[in-house]
């Protein structure tokens, strides 16, 4: 398989099309190696417009999802991003080209052990990945400049609000199937947000150990 060219079509036939113009975030798809991050068994789908399974009930995320939510968070140099999620790590290294450093929760261990893997062997060493249910966030660390949730959600933790920089974004996949809004909140002031919802979609909710809260958004 010609890995260029398929990353190439990827880019260009599936992920721009889809409104999906930043050209730094192109730029970045082009660079990180999907297919290194994709189960060996599923390698010939590293490019593919559809999700890829990881095992344990999760997925790696479509390719033109993955744009979008790049071009909503505008990550820069020097922001400091939390990711609850980790999967196959993929998600965590194109936030760390273009951030500082990446913090990212994984609740699955074998997981945590692939992503963990992943990463090392292509060279990303400003993500620490951990076990843990990362929808009570990393508060020890916090704020942060941006925050992704790469699964589902009934709501927004409170919790993850507040660990949010004033003018951090917040993206998050909100609701049920068979349809879920793709988020992003922003921190507009000290507990204040805005929120916009950039479009719609299906993805597997994300696993956590909490019971329900008092607050949605």
């Amino acid at each position: 398989m010609n890995f260029e060219k398929a990353r190439f079509n990827m880019v260009e036939q599936q992920i721009r099309p889809w409104e999906v113009l930043d050209q730094n975030v192109l730029d970045l798809l082009m660079t990180v190696k999907r297919e290194e991050f994709v189960p060996a068994a599923h390698r010939e789908l590293a490019f593919a417009d559809v999700e890829i399974p990881l095992g344990h009930g999760q997925v790696m995320l479509k390719p033109v999802i993955e744009g979008k939510v790049l071009q909503a968070l505008r990550i820069a140099k020097g922001d400091s991003v939390l990711e609850v999620g980790t999967g196959s790590g993929y998600f965590a290294a194109l936030l760390a080209a273009r951030s500082e450093w990446v913090r990212t929760i994984e609740i699955e261990p074998r997981l945590v052990e692939l992503a963990s893997a992943n990463l090392a062997r292509n060279g990303v060493d400003n993500v620490v990945v951990v076990e843990g249910d990362g929808l009570a966030g990393w508060a020890e660390r916090a704020p942060y400049d941006a925050i992704v949730l790469s699964g589902g959600v009934p709501f927004v933790p409170q919790a993850l609000l507040e660990q949010l920089k004033v003018g951090g974004r917040l993206f998050a996949f909100v609701g049920q199937a068979p349809v879920m809004k793709a988020r992003l909140i922003t921190c507009e002031a000290e507990g204040r947000f805005r929120t916009e919802d950039i479009f719609e979609t299906v993805v597997p909710m994300l696993r956590t150990t909490a019971r329900s809260e008092h607050f949605s958004f």
